[in-house]
């Protein structure tokens, strides 16, 4: 790492280990005191388990790793009340082989035990040397950034395959948090040569103050009006309403599993990045990665590779130019109104013919080639679809049952705009093109109603508008700089392309109980649209047009609800 990328590393600071507790961890992780890491676990099930902590964790995930998954079984206390003389002594048993074990991890470790000579030599002659880039989607690794911008995350979680990510929520834990008396937001040293920094920190500050004032207001607001609510629950609610003023700065924790392949790609689609922040994490995460599979990474010192690692991150810059040469200055940007929240911008207009013709195409025994089961059914009246597409669907009473492929041969492309906030959750779905446009204040922001209700809004307002103001000074200089100065209240324009099983996913899911009222609109608005143009598929989406108070009451409820659709199956089975 040079001292030119130190400079843009975020705000970190480690955490204080005991000796005995960094020898007990110190196996397990490329390194305890860097705010990037990978993870030496082995077990799928305990890293999957650590990592799944990262969205409700406010901690780093090395201490929770020490604390919920070494310490306890590490040094058992005895429950006299559930521990029969069995139990503990098996418990005392586990003890001396896990320490054993680390003992030896110390002495051997995984990197000795699993660096396999022949296994390097192959991914070196066959990868690096010959690019067969198919058997490095074989391999996955997982790596850990424990405070990143949410403008970097996103370029990286804007990769659609081979790679899997969670991220610290701002639903469920308070970002009134500070490390050595500062919010945790990024604050880039470019700020300082344009002469903005003391700006920038300040709408910062202001932000994040904001929020922290308005938090305990609302958790008393929430709690006179719900009082039969859990206080667990009115917190919540209260994050949940008070997220869409974190600015897009602020630094989260985000834990990756990437197979080789798009590790390779994501460091090369940043390397070379306008933004250092994400040049640094990029350099950062290949330096973790490849003190455990180096041969993975060979490729990216080619002098090829530089090339393409400036292609790919000179586009952005390569279609502005174009932009400005061919488009139109818009008059406004600001668009008001649900009516524009949504708008269906293309289907195929032969789309529900195409599904059933997909429907019968690999049905057992019919050998017809596509055109003829096509030209058969155009000429089927409504009640024949309906009856082939009611049998291709019967049986099918939950949401998690997924939908055929034959729904893949039809497609629909909507432009959407939406706060950011609430974006980041639809951003999720992978298997569809999603293209975004820079976030910005351009199209305004949102005010939660409960913050009009309570007449709590005039802060929030002013915190954002001041916000704007940064914005545009940034934006003038530096525009994927001043993606910094936008909040998770401001609107984004984004744009899906997605076949009908994408769709039957996304609505269904996005408009459950548990979900965000914000894009659960927008997931109905797609339904409905979808109705229009599809009426005889969209009758199979179980998509649930009702709103809620409360998004979320916890994990216990949402399970129960999971447990009753699951019975309902049963029983229909049964019967």
């Amino acid at each position: 790492m040079t001292d030119a990328l130190s400079k843009f590393a975020p705000l970190f600071q480690a955490d204080a280990y005991t000796e005995e507790e960094r020898y007990n961890l110190e196996p397990f992780f490329s390194n305890l005191d860097q705010p990037v890491y990978a993870t030496y676990i082995i077990s799928p099930e305990l890293v999957g388990a650590l990592l799944a902590r990262t969205s409700r964790a406010n901690g780093d995930l090395r201490m929770i790793f020490l604390k919920e998954f070494i310490n306890p079984f590490l040094y058992p206390v005895r429950d006299k009340k559930k521990d029969t003389k069995e139990t503990w002594q098996e418990k005392l048993r586990f003890a001396k082989e896990l320490k054993s074990f680390i003992n030896y991890l110390h002495k051997h470790s995984i990197l000795d035990l699993f660096s396999n000579p022949r296994a390097r030599e192959f991914y070196i002659k066959w990868l690096a040397g010959f690019g067969d880039d198919s058997i490095a989607q074989l391999a996955g690794m997982h790596v850990i950034f424990t405070g990143l911008s949410q403008t970097t995350i996103k370029h990286f979680e804007d990769m659609r395959l081979g790679i899997g990510w969670i991220e610290k929520s701002t639903r469920y834990i308070s970002y009134v948090i500070k490390t050595d008396g500062k919010y945790l937001y990024y604050v880039d040293p470019v700020l300082s040569d344009l002469g903005l920094q003391d700006e920038y920190i300040e709408v910062m500050d202001n932000l994040f103050d904001t929020y922290a004032a308005l938090l305990p207001e609302l958790q008393i607001a929430f709690t006179n009006k719900y009082p039969d609510e859990k206080a667990s629950v009115i917190e919540k609610k209260a994050f949940d309403t008070l997220r869409l003023l974190l600015p897009c700065s602020t630094l989260s924790q985000v834990a990756l599993f990437t197979n080789a392949q798009a590790a390779e790609y994501l460091i090369n689609r940043s390397l070379k990045h306008h933004s250092g922040e994400i040049r640094w994490a990029a350099t950062r995460m290949q330096e973790e990665l490849s003190k455990m599979a180096p041969s993975f990474f060979r490729r990216l010192e080619d002098e090829s590779a530089g090339k393409y690692q400036e292609y790919l991150a000179s586009k952005g810059q390569r279609t502005k130019e174009q932009v400005v040469k061919h488009l139109p200055t818009p008059d406004k940007y600001y668009l008001v109104g649900s009516d524009s929240q949504v708008v269906l911008l293309d289907y195929d207009t032969e789309g529900e013919n195409k599904v059933i013709t997909a429907m019968l195409y690999d049905s057992p025994g019919n050998h017809l080639d596509w055109q003829n089961i096509l030209d058969s059914v155009r000429a089927m009246t409504t009640e024949a679809k309906i009856e082939i597409i009611n049998a291709y669907f019967k049986g099918r009473v939950v949401k998690w049952m997924k939908v055929g492929r034959a729904l893949e041969n039809a497609f629909a492309r909507f432009e959407i705009t939406l706060n950011i906030g609430a974006w980041r959750d639809l951003h999720r779905h992978r298997p569809l093109t999603q293209q975004r446009q820079s976030f910005s204040t351009h199209h305004g922001y949102d005010v939660p109603q409960e913050l009009i209700d309570l007449k709590l809004d005039t802060t929030y307002r002013q915190a954002l508008d001041r916000l704007k103001e940064l914005f545009d000074k940034l934006e003038a200089l530096d525009p994927i700089l001043a993606q910094h100065a936008t909040a998770l209240a401001n609107r984004l324009r984004f744009m899906m392309n997605l076949n009908l099983r994408s769709a039957f996913w996304l609505c269904e899911l996005r408009t459950i109980p548990e979900g965000h009222p914000d894009y659960r609109i927008v997931a109905q608005a797609m339904y409905l649209k979808l109705k229009e143009v599809y009426p005889l598929l969209a009758e199979h989406m179980l998509v649930n047009m009702n709103d809620y108070v409360f998004a979320r009451r916890g994990q216990e409820e949402a399970a129960q609800k999971k447990l009753e659709e699951l019975q309902r199956h049963n029983d229909s089975i049964k019967h």
